[in-house]
């Protein structure tokens, strides 16, 4: 474990930032059983008090972050700089660390302010600070309900509603990443409007010997989830997904729609349209590989957008999965970049003020675009710097707006329960590249794992 105090941090390569991402938004979360004896599952979690400010005394928030990770950087010195009685002290771990040992540090060494992997757990152990009484003081139950919805965990342990038990520093969309360059090569002048279109393109690039995608699916971290999904939003609706990833009863992955996006899937990879050692490649590599335009396409969230605006400045694009037919509504994963305080938190009223901050002062905000290359948590009519819309942060904005009309939001389909995507997704994935599963045969692993889990 990395230790730094202050102002002294470790701003990792922008490559690093996403898996830190990709892992916090997919990950899943150790056992409670991992927890002290003194927690159980019907322990409620405390509440404080206090005047919900950080003071004026002198105040060390202790945060437990992934590293690689610029955004909370900029934050912190930023707060300070504004609240110069509060110092941030930050210990850093790669995010599958920080998974395994998450209910023991909430519970040995618990931090006012950490990186959650998937909460339902941690609630269920009452590890996580109710945030309730502070969305009351500062108003966050005005903000657009779907903002906090995935942040909520009810008595039974679904998300989505109950008591708020995280906050986000802001949320985060996914669609598809172009080489403007690699694209003009093949003709490829506007985003597709169909699917279709999409198939095209991409067997225009392939016969052109351009890989059309660089997607990554090795190790532990499965990436065609990520086409996978938004597939799904192509073929069908978002709220089954929606149903499912938030643990409604008698929901299902291996829908009709699902399947036949499984399948698009399917042939994607049967025609070559992904690199050929896809189940070795890790997500910095798809990065590095993309960014050197060795690949036209790739799936990824907003988070990029600020580190493609410069490494790829003019050069890259970004578009939503387009849908079957033109016109037809779009949908994209989005979650928030979920931060959590322990129960045990010795500053719990200062960390919610510090999330109140992120999400309300124009300087915190700016960083977030400008740093964070996402959309801001926050009032919907909350300050917005001024971003170029040709820029790749501007179509990602711009993308995120289409996504709130359309109501195409999506929580991720990895995030379903602690180990869906370490045990069961990620594996079957990389077996339907490998030609040992088939479309309807991992939909229908995967049920069967997430139906294990949530019947215990």
């Amino acid at each position: 474990m990395s230790r730094s105090t202050g102002r002294s941090r470790n701003a990792a390569a922008a490559s690093s930032v996403f898996l830190a991402s990709i892992l916090a938004l997919t990950a899943c979360s150790a056992p409670g059983s991992n927890a002290d004896d003194d927690a159980t599952p019907d322990a409620a979690a405390p509440t404080a008090a206090g005047d919900w400010t950080c003071g004026e005394d002198d105040v060390t928030i202790d945060a437990y972050l992934e590293t690689g990770f610029p955004l909370s950087a900029a934050l912190f010195e930023e707060f300070e700089k504004q609240y110069p009685n509060v110092t941030f002290d930050v210990r850093e771990d790669q995010f599958a660390v920080i998974t395994q040992n998450a209910p023991r540090v909430l519970a040995d060494n618990p931090p006012d302010l950490m990186r959650l992997p998937q909460m339902s757990d941690l609630v269920g152990d009452g590890l996580l600070y109710n945030l309730d009484e502070a969305a009351a003081h500062f108003g966050w139950d005005e903000w657009p309900a779907s903002q906090l919805a995935q942040m909520r965990v009810d008595e039974d342990g679904r998300r989505g509603n109950g008591p708020l038990y995280a906050m986000g520093k802001n949320y985060s969309m996914t669609g598809v990443f172009y080489n403007t360059e690699l694209a003009a090569q093949i003709g490829m002048t506007e985003a597709p409007k169909t699917l279709a279109e999409l198939d095209e393109w991409m067997q225009k690039a392939k016969d052109a010997g351009i890989t059309p995608s660089n997607q990554f699916n090795g190790g532990a971290t499965g990436g065609l989830a990520f086409p996978l999904q938004l597939l799904m939003a192509s073929y069908g609706s978002v709220d089954p997904i929606n149903d499912w990833t938030f643990q409604k009863p008698g929901s299902r992955i291996d829908t009709e729609d699902n399947i036949k996006a499984a399948e698009h899937l399917k042939k994607w990879i049967d025609a070559g349209y992904f690199a050929e050692d896809i189940n070795s490649l890790d997500y910095s590599q798809m990065m590095g590989q993309f960014i050197d335009g060795k690949s036209l396409f790739i799936f990824n969230g907003d988070w990029e957008s600020g580190n493609l605006d410069t490494q790829m400045a003019g050069k890259a694009g970004f578009f939503l999965m387009p849908p079957l037919e033109e016109g037809g509504k779009v949908g994209a994963m989005s979650a928030p970049l979920t931060f959590g305080i322990s129960s045990k938190a010795a500053n719990p009223e200062c960390a919610a003020f510090f999330f109140d901050w992120i999400a309300t002062n124009d300087d915190a905000r700016t960083l977030a675009v400008e740093i964070g290359g996402s959309h801001p948590m926050g009032p919907a009519d909350a300050y917005m710097p001024e971003v170029d819309p040709e820029s790749v942060t501007g179509q990602t904005l711009s993308a995120g707006a289409t996504i709130a009309e359309d109501n195409g939001a999506m929580e991720f389909i990895a995030n379903a329960t602690g180990a869906i995507y370490a045990k069961s997704w990620t594996p079957n994935l990389q077996k339907l590249v490998a030609g040992d599963q088939t479309a309807e045969g991992l939909l229908a692993a995967v049920q069967a794992d997430y139906e294990s889990e949530i019947n215990g």
